[in-house]
């Protein structure tokens, strides 16, 4: 099932974290975003982050691999490996204070779209989710590389999501269930964009447009007090 949102004092269990973690990335799995040992997901919690380990299925996935990390890349008491991709998840949160998880895929249309290091432009209002008038691809960098880490951060200063040339897609949000479910909302736009383009080509809209839908996107959804 789908992770759901938390509250803060949730948030503050990092046993109930692990296990969000794992529930995500088995979902990742099961809806084809992710195959394999492929993508990872993490979560803020207090003075450092959960990440997933490096390498391990999401079906063999248990809490207790779970590594505890802080923004520096010290690990804490942990007998797995953390994600090779450790970097990013760190540099997001050391820039972006509000970010309360990342999730990182290799999924079918992003990831074709990256391939062809494209942008997705402002060809849907939905484009908006994700913070701006288009989802941009960032440059190419080795994988678990401090410059990866650094054109992910730069892609995400006033993005919510971008992708990564010839890689995939990262997704951030203020828990673990936003940031997965952003990463649903950016996949299907790929989808669409893709789609687009063989259907001759969307036409996009004016950057008056995509800013009315920006406006709209400030107070959407279900508020809380």
């Amino acid at each position: 099932m789908p992770p759901t949102s938390s509250s803060s004092s949730d948030l503050s269990d990092e046993h109930a974290l692990r296990g969000a973690l794992v529930g995500v990335m088995r979902q990742l799995a099961a809806d084809g975003l992710n195959r394999a040992a492929a993508g990872n997901a993490s979560a803020r919690c207090g003075d450092h982050f959960l990440i997933t380990p490096t390498g391990v299925l999401p079906a063999d996935l248990e809490p207790a691999m779970i590594v505890a990390m802080r923004v520096d890349g010290t690990t804490l008491e942990s007998r797995y490996r953390p994600s090779s991709e450790w970097r990013f998840h760190a540099g997001i949160y050391d820039a972006r204070p509000e970010a309360g998880a990342v999730v990182h895929v290799h999924s079918p249309y992003a990831t074709a779209l990256a391939c062809a290091r494209r942008d997705i432009p402002p060809f849907h209002y939905m484009v908006a989710v994700a913070g701006g008038a288009n989802i941009p691809c960032v440059p190419y960098a080795t994988f678990g590389t401090e410059a990866l880490s650094r054109h992910v951060v730069r892609g995400l200063a006033d993005r919510r999501a971008c992708l990564l040339a010839n890689h995939g897609l990262v997704a951030t949000g203020a828990d673990l269930a936003r940031a997965w479910r952003l990463t649903v909302e950016v996949e299907e736009l790929a989808r669409q964009y893709l789609l687009a383009l063989d259907a001759g080509g969307p036409v996009l809209l004016t950057e008056e447009e995509i800013a009315d839908a920006l406006r709209q996107f400030e107070g959407y959804g279900q508020q809380t007090g």
